[in-house]
């Protein structure tokens, strides 16, 4: 059984990973602060031996962990935010994630956050965290590492979850730290052909509210710099959808900018022969990254439009319908968006020597 431990734990998408991949584990540690999260966590896998709030006031297990998992919050980077990197508060979480990899050493480590991470600061950011990291980087020695570097090899790379059989367009960097005593070669896991498409992951049956309003419709179409459009002409169920980025403060609701082209989810009307499309749909057919925003994906039907439920938002992260929350539709679109797609996870921890 190998020991496992994460920070910024979410919902458990490492946890998810590890299941997908029926490996015999223990979680030792986990830690976040959102209540919400936590109940969720506890309702899908149960009480970690050591379950914090606050990675400020955290006790790090003397005893190495196999596998430490960490996201430190991604808002300070993301493309989408303010983007004020290590000068919002959210940003310098990463040296916390530092201390807990030089203090417990545990064998494998990895890290995820979002690309904008990579030009943050003109590359400044991510220079430094890898300079904190890595005593190699992606197989080249460090000539002269720093006093604070941590000593792992370490390997990074952008990877996007439409490569890897999840019908979502999202781009995320992980790093992956291998200590010295470990074998030390890795390679990241090869892209896959995609072949399930965004229609795939929809619910059957789902609830009205998940509708958008005439009313919303005709505000969309009127307001200034809104590029949503109904378009019958570029409909096609043969082309591989994918969704956009799933957000966590998807329940918000729609504005601008925050529809994907669906193309034909149903079958067209036999009267009207007429479906629509928002727009941000990608030329290879495949959706957007769903991340923690506003509505980002809308299904057509004639005229009709919808948000995804929590439960599609959920499959479009690779959690399983086995997965279960009691939180508010409000608290599930934001569990979703700031999760890690399960499948990414755990192609790269398949790569892994255990």
């Amino acid at each position: 059984m190998i020991k496992t431990g994460s920070d910024f734990s979410g919902v458990g998408a490492f946890d998810q990973a590890l299941r997908k991949l029926g490996i015999n584990y223990q979680t030792i540690y986990a830690c976040d602060w959102d209540k919400y999260a936590r109940q969720t966590y506890i309702e899908n896998y149960g009480d970690p031996v050591y379950f914090p709030k606050d990675v400020y006031e955290r006790e790090i297990p003397k005893e190495s962990l196999d596998i430490y998992m960490t996201s430190p919050p991604c808002q300070a980077f993301s493309l989408a935010g303010n983007r004020k990197g290590e000068n919002d508060k959210r940003g310098i979480l990463f040296y916390n994630s530092h201390e807990f990899i030089k203090k417990n050493k545990p064998r494998y480590f990895i890290f995820e956050n979002v690309k904008g991470l990579l030009s943050d600061d003109k590359g400044k950011t991510f220079k430094t965290w890898l300079d904190y990291l890595g005593k190699s980087i992606n197989g080249n020695p460090v000539i002269f590492p720093l006093e604070q570097c941590a000593n792992y090899h370490v390997y990074y790379k952008v990877l996007n979850s439409k490569d890897f059989g999840v019908p979502q367009s999202r781009e995320r960097v992980f790093i992956v730290g291998i200590r010295d005593d470990a074998d030390n070669i890795f390679s990241f896991p090869k892209e896959q052909h995609l072949t399930k498409k965004l229609k795939d992951i929809l619910q059957v049956k789902f609830d009205s509210k998940y509708y958008i309003t005439l009313k919303k419709i005709k505000y969309l179409l009127r307001t200034k710099g809104t590029t949503f459009n109904i378009n019958e002409n570029i409909l096609r169920d043969e082309l591989p959808l994918t969704s956009r980025t799933i957000q966590a403060n998807y329940w918000k609701g729609a504005r601008d900018n925050q529809y994907i082209k669906t193309h034909s989810l149903f079958p067209r009307s036999s009267k009207t022969g007429k479906g629509g499309t928002g727009h941000l749909s990608k030329q290879d057919g495949t959706s957007y990254c769903v991340d923690t925003g506003n509505s980002q994906a809308i299904e057509f039907k004639d005229t009709s439009i919808r948000r995804l439920t929590p439960r599609e938002c959920f499959r479009l992260m690779d959690f399983p319908d086995t997965f279960k929350w009691s939180v508010s539709d409000t608290q599930a679109y934001k569990q979703a968006g700031n999760s890690i797609v399960v499948n990414v996870l755990a192609e790269i921890i398949k790569k892994l020597k255990l």
